[in-house]
């Protein structure tokens, strides 16, 4: 082999080489070092619609005149919430994070939200970490799933579910307390 070709091979197995490392640095390779975790999660959501603080307020309205303006979701509406995530039941009990993000009406027929929501964590284990929620909430369903999609922190490329049971609805007072089991698949 002459030198020219020794160079051009020499070149290509170190291309391949920083490639290598690239890949396994970034958790790609399946021999890589980075494993996956499980992690569950327990914990509630507290949301007021009225009052004071509420934790969610609308954003845009449909522009349709015939929408019943005590109707709090008619489709089209769209909510921004910061939602309070406590250990217990009790509104008054230990916040651990918050819930931020957006809420849409997306049926005509029936009371669901499509919920793109960043889930947060202020405290434990788990503080300055979050994952993230892109699913569609049937509200008025006392039992739902939410497909989680990401994540950051400790949940770094998170996927996953969160199962909803709702503890309490008050539709008058618009305050509402969700209790969430939550099952995440991602790496640390």
């Amino acid at each position: 082999m002459n030198n020219k070709s020794m160079n051009n091979v020499n070149h290509l197995l170190l291309l391949l080489l920083f490639f290598v490392v690239t890949v396994v640095s970034q958790g790609h390779a399946p021999f890589s070092i980075v494993k996956e975790k499980v992690t569950h999660l327990h914990f509630f959501y507290q949301e007021r619609l009225t009052g004071d603080n509420p934790t969610a307020v609308l954003a845009a309205k449909p522009k349709d005149t015939r929408v019943d303006p005590s109707n709090l979701l008619p489709f089209g509406a769209a909510y921004v919430l910061e939602a309070p995530l406590t250990e217990g039941q009790d509104p008054n009990s230990k916040v651990v994070g918050k819930a931020q993000g957006l809420g849409v009406s997306a049926d005509q027929d029936t009371t669901i939200v499509v919920f793109m929501v960043d889930y947060g964590f202020t405290s434990g284990e788990f503080s300055g970490s979050s994952f993230s929620v892109m699913s569609r909430n049937p509200l008025l369903e006392t039992d739902r799933e939410l497909a989680i999609v990401g994540g950051r922190g400790k949940f770094r490329m998170a996927r996953g579910f969160a199962t909803l049971h709702t503890n309490y609805m008050n539709i008058t007072s618009g305050f509402f307390t969700v209790e969430y089991h939550v099952v995440l698949f991602h790496y640390e």
